[in-house]
């Protein structure tokens, strides 16, 4: 009696692979949809006569392509929108592209859009309860804490570049802001995720 000790050898069949090769598709749509959001969102800008970073919605929208896409696809498109403004594209405000005074911000974008990921899904209940209270406090909290977390690279990023002492840094890239980012921590807190995207 004779026995086959040879491990059977698993071959992917074409319907395994065609799963597969529409969530690679589908992750890799998804991440560019992510980075052209902030790219074309990141265009409505108001320049500043005072400082070299203009007033835009890239926070807004870093904290919304986080929020809605989740943290892992967040990061991977602003790490996508990142890579093509270093090389050039046109990309950041006013179609501009390259490695500017500014450009620390949008290295904070990554970050801020990796905890925006962890805001969106607490769930926001119908009612008026202490427990709906106490999720639209932590969601808002963690928006804010997000969108706090662009001005680490951003003033680093910004002193370095421009030689400026750190309290001329803080008036050309904190001061000017903050409200703003207020209010665009708010709005990004209340985007739902979409389920299909869970």
């Amino acid at each position: 009696m004779s026995t086959n000790l040879r491990p059977a050898i698993r071959v992917n069949t074409d319907s395994e692979a065609v799963p597969l090769a529409r969530r690679v598709v589908r992750e890799a749509a998804l991440i560019a949809g992510g980075a052209a959001a902030i790219a074309l969102i990141g265009q409505v800008a108001l320049p500043l006569p005072f400082t070299p970073v203009p007033v835009t919605l890239g926070t807004l929208a870093a904290l919304g392509v986080g929020g809605v896409l989740g943290s892992r696809r967040g990061l991977a498109a602003v790490a996508l929108f990142a890579a093509a403004a270093a090389l050039g594209a046109p990309v950041l405000a006013g179609w501009s592209g390259g490695i500017t005074v500014s450009f620390g911000y949008v290295l904070g974008y990554g970050p801020a859009a990796l905890l925006a990921g962890r805001a969106t899904p607490i769930t926001l209940d119908r009612g008026a309860g202490a427990a709906t209270a106490r999720a639209v406090a932590l969601r808002v909290g963690l928006m804010l804490a997000a969108s706090a977390l662009v001005y680490a690279p951003g003033l680093v990023w910004l002193h370095a570049a421009t030689g400026a002492s750190w309290a001329t840094t803080v008036s050309l890239g904190l001061a000017p802001f903050i409200i703003g980012d207020l209010l665009k921590s708010l709005a990004a807190a209340l985007l739902p995720r979409p389920a299909a995207l869970r």
